[in-house]
């Protein structure tokens, strides 16, 4: 039972970083994008943060992945992880396509999902915990 406990806190811990990581991503693209319109160097970082940013989403469905694993429990962190990948294509797409009617508010409302996610797995506690202090 207390590796079953030790497992779940791992992968919790472990998704907690990636959503984290694809938060200060996302974050970091933002400010990218104002760059983007006044340096000419905010090009690169926008580019250099999208693969950041793309990649985090990927890390983000194989710890969704890893931490349903262990519990048994509901795959709804891994339909959301995916659904959020999705939205990370599309946003690749319109970006390279130039469309920033599209991609500047799909970019704002990722940023909000990912926050929410943040919250809600931060404030999640591994099962077979009772009993404990708060």
């Amino acid at each position: 039972m207390a590796t079953r406990t030790t497992a779940e806190h791992r992968s919790l811990g472990f998704l907690q970083i990636a959503i984290a990581l694809q938060t200060a991503a996302l974050f970091f693209q933002a400010a990218t994008a104002g760059l983007l319109l006044s340096t000419s160097y905010g090009e690169v970082l926008h580019s250099v943060g999208a693969r950041v940013m793309y990649a985090a989403s990927m890390l983000y469905v194989l710890a969704a992945i890893l931490a349903w694993r262990p519990g048994g429990g509901t795959a709804r962190p891994i339909l959301h992880a995916s659904g959020f990948l999705a939205l990370a294509s599309v946003q690749v797409v319109l970006g390279v396509a130039h469309i920033p009617a599209f991609h500047v508010p799909l970019g704002v409302l990722m940023f909000g999902l990912s926050v929410l996610a943040l919250g809600q797995v931060l404030s999640a506690r591994p099962s077979g915990r009772s009993g404990t202090r708060p």
